[in-house]
Parts: structure tokens; C-alpha cells; sequence
């Protein structure tokens, strides 16, 4: 990395699902937007990079069910309080959790990568507004 990418770092997409296939496949999907892409497989670990502040992440995309106290829902409210910048998108194979942001994107799964690939170009966009 050189140094005026350590100054301005890239708008980051945050992938958050505990399926490892599924984790992998969305990361693959969004390496192939203008965003850097970190993933993990819990909410906690999301909230450790979401407070780095070497980070920015630009998109959010979780699944609702994740392992330990916080799920993906809970997560979303917490980065629609704390970082109202960041888009967010939730997934899951349910329907969508009624304790949603208002703001969060819901995808059903098996979502499609086009639509992975138009929530981070709006996330893109907002980053570079900022």
C-alpha cells in the first residue's frame, strides 16, 4: 500500500456472515467494485473494524443469524446509530425482520450478485459525496 493510500484510505465494503461459502462468495462479488472488501464471521468482530479508525467502511452486508449476543439485526440498528453513513444491507433467508432500520436494505437470499453489485455502487457513490 503506498502512502497516499494510508493517508485517504478506500471506502470499505464489511461482509458479515457466518457461512463461510456464502462469505466467501459475497466477498468475491464486491472485490469487484471500487471498494476494499473485509469480512468476518460475527457481529462483534464487525463492530472491531467498524471502530477503527484507519477503516472506513462505505457498505455493510450482513446476514441476520450470526454466532454470539449480537445478530445481524442488532448490528444494523447499532451502525444506523452510530455510523448513519454506512449503507447497510441484511440478508437472510427469512422474510424481512420487522426490526429493521428503516434505512437497512433487506435482500432475500439466495440474493444475486447484481444486486450485491448495485448496493455498493449507491455506497460508492455516497462515500465519495462525504
Amino acid at each position: 500500500m503506498d502512502r497516499a493510500s494510508q493517508d485517504c484510505p478506500a471506502p470499505v465494503a464489511l461482509v458479515v456472515e457466518d457461512d463461510a461459502a456464502v462469505r466467501d462468495l459475497a466477498t468475491a462479488v464486491l472485490e469487484e467494485t471500487d471498494l476494499g472488501v473485509i469480512a468476518c464471521e460475527s457481529a462483534e468482530a464487525a463492530l472491531s473494524v467498524l471502530e477503527r479508525p484507519d477503516v472506513t467502511v462505505a457498505l455493510l452486508f450482513a446476514d441476520v443469524r450470526l454466532p454470539g449476543a449480537m445478530d445481524g439485526v442488532s448490528l444494523a440498528r447499532t451502525v444506523e446509530r452510530r455510523w448513519p453513513d454506512v449503507r447497510v444491507v441484511v440478508t437472510s433467508g427469512a422474510s424481512r425482520d420487522a426490526r429493521l432500520p428503516d434505512h437497512a436494505v433487506y435482500m432475500q437470499k439466495p440474493w444475486r450478485a447484481l444486486d450485491v453489485l448495485v448496493q455498493a455502487e449507491h455506497a460508492t457513490v455516497a462515500a465519495r459525496a462525504a
